[in-house]
């Protein structure tokens, strides 16, 4: 797999890290029907617009994955508006403390607009913040990396996760125009 630019710049104990990260692609989850339901309700808490709605959802999602990987738990903290800066929008952040303690906070609504959050980028961000975790209490490392394998594992969380999509209206047909009718 090609490296990311940054690899170059890293010691040979970091660059040790970033190799095995790279080396995992997905990460396997039992009970998929469960994280579903989580992940449905994640869904209808996020067009809810309620922000403890929509953290309740996401801690249940997160603790059912933790709980099915055997690996300590995390909090999450859904905040109001993402923070902005001249580099752009933050969506998520992991934090691991000190004492082991670790949480997630993301946030439920633009910046720009203040406007909720796709599902799917919501979910995708959520997911995203949860590999960070998962790099530390479930493979090990000592370090978290943005590597090829790092978003080859976060789409294997969302693709397993996903529900399906919301049935859509169905449409009316479009009626075909004829040159011969009046």
């Amino acid at each position: 797999m090609a490296r990311f630019p940054y690899y170059r710049s890293l010691s040979a104990k970091a660059k040790r890290i970033y190799d095995v990260s790279d080396g995992v692609h997905a990460v396997t989850l039992p009970k998929l029907a469960v994280h579903r339901q989580h992940a449905a309700a994640l869904r209808r808490a996020l067009s809810s617009q309620d922000r403890r709605v929509v953290a309740q959802a996401a801690q249940a999602l997160v603790s059912g994955i933790t709980l099915a990987l055997g690996v300590r738990s995390v909090k999450v903290r859904v905040l109001a508006k993402r923070p902005k800066n001249h580099d752009g929008e933050l969506h998520g952040l992991y934090t691991l403390e000190s004492d082991g303690r670790a949480h997630i906070e993301v946030w439920m609504r633009t910046a720009e607009h203040e406007k909720v959050v796709a599902f799917r980028t919501f979910l995708r961000t959520l997911l995203h913040e949860v590999c960070h975790h998962l790099d530390f209490a479930l493979l090990g490392l000592a370090e978290t990396f943005h590597t090829e394998g790092f978003f080859r594992r976060e789409s294997s969380l969302v693709r397993q996760v996903s529900p399906p999509p919301s049935p859509a209206a169905p449409r009316a047909r479009a009626r075909q125009l004829s040159l011969f009718e009046a």
